[in-house]
């Protein structure tokens, strides 16, 4: 057994220390504020066995233009955002070429797969099955030609990765979302997904069922992390080993034990509306770039990515997002004063980083896993907690391929 401490207490964070005290190991998290209130705290709460590719940059030149011109809205940008981290970015683009994409998809898809078995356990051992539906989330299909697309997608999923997937006509969308006010071409009800009313509560759950086995949190600031001795120490807490899981500021803390990690920081944003009659499942309008989801706080409608540093106090992602939902609900005011806005923490490789920081004993890096650390976060868990037992880990998610590059 070893003394760990881990960095974070977000759905990757928890997770690990979840995995790691599974295996009888004497664990403590870091964690500044609350567990699950900061980036896994913001995304659409679904947790997507379906998604088996990981999301690539558009580089059709329509699409390029589109978003050079800041017309579309599925990714928008600022000059200070895009220069910031230009060459994460251009990497991302080299990477989302096919062949790259391909064998990208070949792990991702792997990962993703077992994300509802990773997280069946932990829902139940933590009590927390009233905030899970299993009944998947529907994206929707405005048009013909987008009808066509999703066919063909969910038949490949279908073959290639055993994606169960139902397509619906336009009628058999409104027989099952009585909500939906619009007519609509159709849509695919991606079956196998799970989707999560409190997705802020699910990490709290998992940290409260960590402590309850008696794991420890504690407040204080991760960023102290420094050797004393053979020892990791953050905030005069003490471990032999220290798993950094810190999400999108995890480099700036490799970056001081000589590891510069290149990160895509796509910030999101969502907000709470009040509705009398909310869908069922998760709608997913991915033509308004917006995900549309019944929370225990109302509807949440989550944006696609935005690249700046700095948060817009009215930003045109939501406010697209607000109309194409008004367009299919009968949607009420917002909840909220202001919308939430966070960012996912994007590998210009597209896949996360997960195993021993290079030139550093027993510090351990576990982060990057872009929009999917809530779907992945115990996946990559038993990943990071075989490797540090004595397994081999995953050489396509070890740190040291940050080195190579």
């Amino acid at each position: 057994m070893a003394e760990v401490l881990v960095l974070g207490a977000g759905m990757v964070g928890v997770s690990t220390a979840l995995a790691l005290q599974a295996r009888g190991h004497d664990v403590t998290i870091v964690e500044r504020g609350t567990p699950g209130r900061e980036t896994s705290y913001g995304n659409a709460g679904l947790i997507q066995t379906e998604a088996v590719e990981p999301y690539a940059m558009p580089l059709a030149p329509g699409a390029l233009l589109q978003i050079a011109m800041g017309r579309g809205y599925d990714v928008k940008w600022t000059p200070q955002g895009l220069l910031s981290q230009l060459g994460a970015v251009a990497t991302y683009a080299w990477n989302s070429r096919p062949a790259a994409h391909k064998r990208a998809s070949v792990t991702w898809g792997k990962l993703i797969r077992q994300s509802t078995d990773r997280h069946a356990p932990l829902v139940a051992a933590s009590g927390a099955d009233n905030i899970i539906r299993r009944n998947g989330y529907i994206e929707i299909h405005r048009t013909p030609a987008r009808m066509d697309k999703a066919r063909v997608t969910a038949e490949r999923f279908a073959t290639e990765f055993g994606v169960q997937a139902r397509l619906l006509t336009g009628a058999e969308l409104r027989a099952m979302e009585p909500s939906i006010r619009t007519e609509v071409e159709g849509a695919t009800h991606w079956s196998d997904s799970w989707n999560c009313a409190d997705p802020g509560g699910l990490v709290a759950a998992y940290a409260a069922l960590f402590q309850k086995n008696g794991g420890r949190i504690v407040n204080g600031d991760a960023g102290d992390l420094h050797r004393k001795g053979a020892a990791w120490v953050a905030d005069e807490t003490e471990a032999e080993h220290a798993v950094i899981a810190l999400g999108p500021w995890s480099p700036m803390l490799t970056e001081r034990f000589g590891l510069k990690v290149a990160m895509v920081f796509k910030r999101g944003y969502h907000r709470h509306y009040h509705m009398e009659l909310p869908p069922h499942h998760p709608i997913a309008d991915f033509g308004n770039s917006v995900v549309m989801s019944p929370m225990r706080r109302g509807l949440r409608i989550a944006t696609a990515a935005e690249l700046t540093p700095h948060p817009r106090l009215s930003p045109p992602q939501l406010r697209h997002g607000e109309k194409a939902a008004r367009e299919l609900f009968d949607v009420g005011a917002p909840v909220e004063a202001e919308p939430w806005t966070g960012r996912r923490p994007c590998m210009p490789d597209m896949l996360p980083v997960v195993g021993r920081i290079p030139d550093q004993p027993n510090l351990w890096g576990h982060f990057g896993h872009g929009h999917q650390g809530f779907t992945l976060g115990p996946v990559t868990a038993e990943i990071l907690a075989d490797e540090l037992s004595g397994g081999m880990g995953w050489a396509e998610l070890q740190p040291s391929r940050l080195k190579r590059g």
